[in-house]
């Protein structure tokens, strides 16, 4: 160890004397002496050296066993550096989240971090200063310190008994610093392989895409697309590994993998997607997913880690793409009640098995609701007519007809593996030329995508024109699943604001009732992505003229007056509508009838409701039938009744949805209250409101007015930065209002120290608010200013009640 050791630190010394060397001539000294001290411990390892040009990327050495398992990093800088604050440094902090088991180094001195934390004290062999002066070899020091220390470094090996959370938690962090570290940093350079990938995303699938959006994308499709593959591997996995088990007809993805585990990758790219890969071979996914399964989470396992993966990796997306695993009883009771109504309905003897059948799911996820289709339709089949010729019937009728669209990348992914296990466990495993009718792409984007030829992504034009001609031409039986739930909608374009207020092929907008407009003034909540494409199924039934339409949504369109012209319009397509509102609204805190508890099928905190549309072509519009039923109970009960029940069992009972409001649930204003007779406030009250939204309360508002007037003189203060301010208070931008602007229109304004308001915040809680445009986003200033005129009174009214009617 001696040896090694001394030699190592008369090459750094000879290099340190010169005084010019630049980092990267002290690497081939370490790494020899790497190499060297990893044979001594008896376990041969291989040392990547990756020098880089910014702070970006991966630490600047990698040592592995050159295969599956990842040993550790080094972090090395000039010598003479000083490493207290390196240590604390922006850089630093992200490898020690990140990476295990890490050195950092000037060279001379040596400090081990395991998952983050310090371990010990730092060891110095020599001093760069004392290899400065003396020109004769200069003196070892700490020799069997150091030789423990990397004893300790090399000996570690990450644990192979993994649970789901633990390996969540593990590919998550590093999947991030795959976004932000590296993808982000490769993008940089416009000619670059990975750059191309990202113009054909951008042109081909989504238009709009940044290369914010794209890094996030592939960096989890390449976590999770691992991890699939992972799970068909047998006891050795690697990158080079995985693209074996990507489906052959599958483009986009053997693209994608034919780059990550066969193509050129940067230096960097390598080292973290190994790293990732490593993390993978050391977990038995196998025992994580069998786990799963029987804590009850249901037979789709792989989907259920994935939402753990997410919840870890950015639980931001998650709830913005409302990207939440859907039960099994919910999805079988959805599957079985479409299957029901093709029997009944539409004359059709195998249900959805039947050869008529096309199926859509229009934002698929993880392919559960195809899926499901699939395993009915393969079960009845099999049921009447045998399962001699299931695989024939599979291909011939499910993979040709059925069709699911997916935005997000690693769902895609994931969705694509569970069909190749689905057909494997139902005796007909795809071919190699097999795929089934997945498309990246978003259901809500209808613009035609420019055409071009990018080496390496070509399949990307072929998905994208097929895509296109489902969504715009294909005739479509039955659409259902669970869109997502995002009031603040990531899909507004063109195409949606026609979608939604437009008489779209005779379906009637949801802008207008009763022939006249709307007349709300914040409409927003039609703009929620739920509502979308509810109105896309709607459209494509529409242009069919016959059809189903079957999903689980948020419950608030079911009584919401801002929804009436859905309503109306809904009415107008469907000849049939089932409504079985689940309830589960904690933002409400529903209760059941007998003030029992009430819980969400899903962990979340919005209402949800299962629907039916029929539209069979044939009724007359007084043959038009609306259903409705409540379920109440904890989340268990609930499917419990979803697992025993059917569209004929569910104790379904007629509505009649009325003018102006036409309400999908049952509602006492007919003739018993005439409520409806009475005149509405809003007309007894013109000039009338929702209420100030300052967007900041926690700034603008103050119990006291001096507090307030200094926070404002502060704000008004440009030598403050703005970060500490944002920072100090949470102030974040909005559409309308940005920190910077506010701050400049704010100090200029001659005017500043006039705008404090008594305001009751909330009943008898009196408190000041500091009332300008500048500073409050809707000031409602139609009624607020006759508040400020003088002594006027104004009366609030909720502009719902749900009132508890006694005996008639």
């Amino acid at each position: 160890m001696t040896a090694p050791l001394q030699t190592y630190l008369t090459q750094i010394a000879d290099l340190t004397r010169r005084g010019d060397a630049r980092e990267e001539s002290y690497y081939p000294a370490l790494k020899t002496l790497l190499e060297a001290l990893a044979a001594a411990q008896g376990s041969p390892a291989a040392v990547t050296v990756l020098p880089k040009q910014t702070e970006a990327g991966n630490p600047d050495f990698r040592i592995w066993d050159g295969k599956y398992n990842i040993i550790g990093y080094i972090e090395a800088k000039k010598p003479g550096t000083n490493l207290d604050r390196i240590e604390t440094s922006e850089q630093l902090t992200r490898y020690r989240s990140t990476f295990p088991n890490l050195i950092l180094t000037n060279f001379y001195e040596f400090r081990l971090y395991r998952e983050g934390k310090p371990m010990g004290e730092s060891v110095s062999i020599g001093r760069p200063f004392v290899a400065k002066k003396l020109k004769a070899k200069v003196p070892l020091e700490n020799a069997e310190k150091f030789a423990a220390l990397m004893r300790r470094f090399l000996g570690f090996s990450l644990p192979r008994a993994f649970d789901a959370e633990t390996l969540a938690v593990e590919l998550a962090k590093r999947t991030r610093f795959l976004r932000d570290q590296v993808i982000a940093e490769e993008l940089k350079d416009t000619q670059g392989k990975l750059h191309g990938f990202y113009t054909a995303f951008q042109k081909y699938l989504i238009a709009g895409l940044t290369e914010t959006q794209f890094a996030d994308l592939y960096a989890q499709t390449v976590a999770y697309g691992l991890f699939a593959a992972r799970t068909r591997a047998g006891d050795e996995f690697n990158r080079q590994l995985a693209f074996q088990y990507i489906p052959r007809a599958v483009g986009i993805l053997r693209d994608v993998f034919r780059f990550i585990s066969l193509g050129d990758l940067s230096p960097q790219m390598e080292i973290i997607v190994d790293d990732i890969a490593a993390v993978l071979h050391a977990a038995d996914t196998g025992k994580i997913l069998d786990t799963f399964y029987r804590q009850g989470k249901g037979e789709d396992p792989v989907v259920h880690f994935y939402e753990t993966f997410l919840a870890q990796y950015d639980p931001e997306t998650r709830e913005r793409r409302g990207v939440y695993y859907t039960p099994e009883p919910v999805v079988r009771y959805i599957v079985r009640g479409v299957h029901d109504l093709l029997m009944r309905r539409f004359d059709l003897p195998d249900g959805i098995a039947d050869p008529g059948v096309t199926l859509l799911d229009p934002a698929a996820g993880t392919l559960t609701f195809p899926a499901e289709a699939i395993r009915l339709a393969a079960e009845t089949h099999g049921e009447k007519y045998g399962t001699g010729d299931l695989g024939v019937f599979l291909r011939e009728q499910i993979l040709p007809h059925f069709y699911a669209f997916e935005l997000m990348m690693a769902p895609y992914a994931i969705g694509h593996m569970k069909i190749g296990y689905l057909f494997e466990g139902l005796g007909a495993p795809l071919g190699e030329n097999d795929r089934f009718q997945l498309f990246l792409t978003n259901a809500l984007e209808m613009e035609d995508i420019a055409q071009i030829e990018i080496p390496g992504v070509r399949s990307l034009s072929e998905e994208s024109r097929l895509a296109g001609r489902i969504k715009k031409e294909e005739p479509i039986l039955v659409i259902l699943g669970n869109p997502p739930y995002s009031g603040i909608s990531a899909n507004r374009s063109e195409w949606t604001e026609k979608l939604l207020k437009s008489d779209l092929d005779g379906a009637q907008s949801y802008y207008t009732v009763d022939g006249q407009p709307l007349g709300e003034r914040n409409p927003k909540w039609l703009q929620d992505d739920y509502v979308k494409f509810l109105r896309f199924a709607q459209w494509k039934i529409q242009k069919a003229g016959r059809g189903i339409v079957a999903m689980i949504t948020n419950h608030g369109y079911l009584d919401n007056p801002t929804f009436r012209g859905m309503r109306q319009s809904l009415l107008k397509t469907f000849d049939e509508i089932y409504i079985l509102d689940l309830h589960g609204n904690s933002l409400k805190r529903e209760k059941a009838p007998d003030g029992g508890a009430d819980e969400n099928v899903f962990d979340i905190r919005q209402g949800v409701a299962i629907a039916f549309f029929v539209k069979t072509g044939k009724a007359a519009e007084t043959e038009r039938r609306v259903a409705h039923a409540d379920l109440y109970g904890r989340r268990a009960e609930k499917y419990r009744w979803l697992e025993t029940h059917t569209l004929e069992s569910a104790g379904y009972e007629t509505i009649e949805p009325r003018s102006p409001y036409y309400f999908f649930i049952p509602r006492k204003t007919g003739s018993i209250l005439h409520y409806l007779d009475w005149p509405k406030i809003t007309e007894i009250f013109p000039v009338n409101v929702t209420g100030i939204v300052t967007a900041r309360d926690r700034f603008v508002i103050a119990f006291e007015k001096s507090e307030l007037r200094q926070r404002i003189m502060q704000f008004r203060d440009l030598s403050m930065p703005d970060e500490i301010l944002r920072q100090a208070y949470r102030l974040k931008d909005t559409r309308g209002w940005k920190l910077p602007k506010a701050r400049k229109k704010l100090a200029n304004d001659p005017n500043w120290d006039t705008y404090y308001q008594p305001i009751l915040y909330r009943p008898f809680d009196k408190r000041y608010i500091y009332y300008t445009p500048t500073m409050v986003d809707w000031g409602r200033p139609e009624v607020m200013r006759h508040m400020l005129a003088g002594e006027n009174l104004a009366l609030i009214v909720p502009k719902q009640h749900k009132y508890q009617f006694g005996s008639f």
